[in-house]
């Protein structure tokens, strides 16, 4: 077994709310620096910034996961993640035709700038990107699980777009395999409150909007050994996510 860093709640540039300096390069030179292993870029409704993301991090010896923070009807936050680029892109593509099309206010939200793999400026998403999707909490999971994805709530412990604070308890259906803080120490307080917790991985990440909010090498999951490479570090990350034995 080894031991790999992880932050798998990332924002880039694409994200309104995110500094422009959180381009796909940036965010993989940082998580190198910070020790970790495994990052993910999960921006709002959206994986458009995921192809050049998989280059930054290969270039840096990091492990990628293609991600999507996807904002239910009910203003819920989930992570979507993704064994494959090509699953992110194709559910991407399927959340678009799920999205309220609202024309981005840059002067008030900011930029929504896609990049290539040089951190060059390739398009702006030219509809808001963060405000909630048609898909209700049951739709966006299953919709999700046909594209292979793993998919939990976000940051559980906060009042802002968390599943707990909107519905008042964690739910038992849709069922979710994990659940994301983002203070850990919060979690013995909460798996008191909602027993349902006991039965869910519990991860923990940054929900970095800036640089210096990537996590350090903090919080970490033991993956057993295999001949190293990015796609098996992968494999063995989906498969500890969805509860299996490794």
């Amino acid at each position: 077994m080894n031991e790999y860093f992880y932050d798998l709640h990332i924002h880039s540039c694409l994200s309104p709310c995110a500094n422009n300096d959180m381009t796909p390069n940036n965010i993989a030179g940082m998580a190198e620096l910070n020790g970790l292993h495994i990052v993910a870029l999960t921006d709002h409704n959206s994986c458009k910034n995921c192809p050049a993301f998989f280059e930054a991090c290969q270039k840096h010896g990091l492990t990628a996961v293609a991600g999507m923070e996807l904002t239910t009807a009910e203003d819920i936050h989930l992570i979507c993640l993704f064994e494959s680029l090509e699953d992110a892109m194709c559910f991407d593509t399927d959340v678009s035709a799920k999205r309220i099309m609202i024309k981005n206010r840059t002067d008030i939200f900011g930029e929504q700038i896609i990049m290539d793999s040089e951190d060059n400026i390739i398009g702006y998403e030219e509809n808001l990107l963060p405000n909630a999707t048609t898909l209700t909490i049951e739709a966006a999971y299953t919709l999700a699980i046909g594209h292979n994805a793993i998919c939990y709530p976000a940051h559980i412990d906060r009042q802002a777009n968390g599943i707990i604070t909107t519905l008042g308890t964690f739910p038992s259906n849709p069922p979710f395999e994990c659940a994301e803080f983002n203070n850990s120490s919060l979690s013995t307080e909460y798996i008191k409150a909602y027993p349902a917790l006991k039965e869910k991985r519990l991860l923990t990440s940054s929900d970095a909007h800036y640089l210096w909010h990537i996590s350090e090498a903090v919080n970490s999951v033991m993956l057993g050994d295999l001949s190293y490479s990015t796609g098996s570090v992968r494999k063995r990350l989906f498969e500890f996510l969805r509860g299996k034995t490794i």
